[in-house]
């Protein structure tokens, strides 16, 4: 088995340099992911990150509701996991549980108005924060880069 792979450049990349890259990136999203979320919502400071990527979901969503198991599967949570985050997030009045009419095995999660007011807010928040700490350091282009190899390291992962 080589120890080396072929880059499209016809380079070859070393297996140092691939786990360097790797490494790099797992480093960049450790790093720069707490600083996405500072002061995201100073009244939900007891919350963590995913109660955000759920918002922000279901705020971009039509009807702004998703299923709940897509949506679980979306921000990286157990099925059981995301049901105490739907708990807590129904709690304070930010989610509501609406059953499929034609599907009884299917149950969404869609914002309340408070829930939109609140993902409103946290998303004005988050992209100054983006704008400070991924688009300065990386620019335009970097930026669009980024997620043209993210896409393709998402769709590739998911196709497999």
């Amino acid at each position: 088995m080589s120890t080396r792979t072929e880059a499209a450049a016809g380079q070859e990349i070393g297996d140092d340099e691939l786990i360097t890259a790797w490494g790099l990136l797992h480093e960049a999203l450790h790093t720069t992911g707490p600083l996405l979320l500072r002061d995201i919502d100073p009244s939900e400071g007891d919350m963590s990150g995913p109660w955000f990527e759920v918002l922000i979901r279901l705020q971009r969503s039509p009807g702004h509701r998703q299923p709940m198991s897509k949506l679980a599967r979306e921000v990286s949570l157990s099925s059981g996991g995301f049901t105490k985050l739907a708990d807590r997030l129904e709690r304070k009045g930010y989610l509501a549980r609406k059953s499929c009419p034609s599907d009884r095995r299917v149950v969404y999660a869609e914002l309340t108005e408070a829930g939109q007011e609140l993902a409103n807010e946290a998303r004005a928040r988050h992209v100054v924060l983006l704008r400070e700490h991924v688009l300065r350091p990386l620019g335009e282009d970097g930026l669009r880069t980024m997620a043209e190899l993210a896409r393709t390291l998402r769709d590739t992962s998911l196709a497999s």
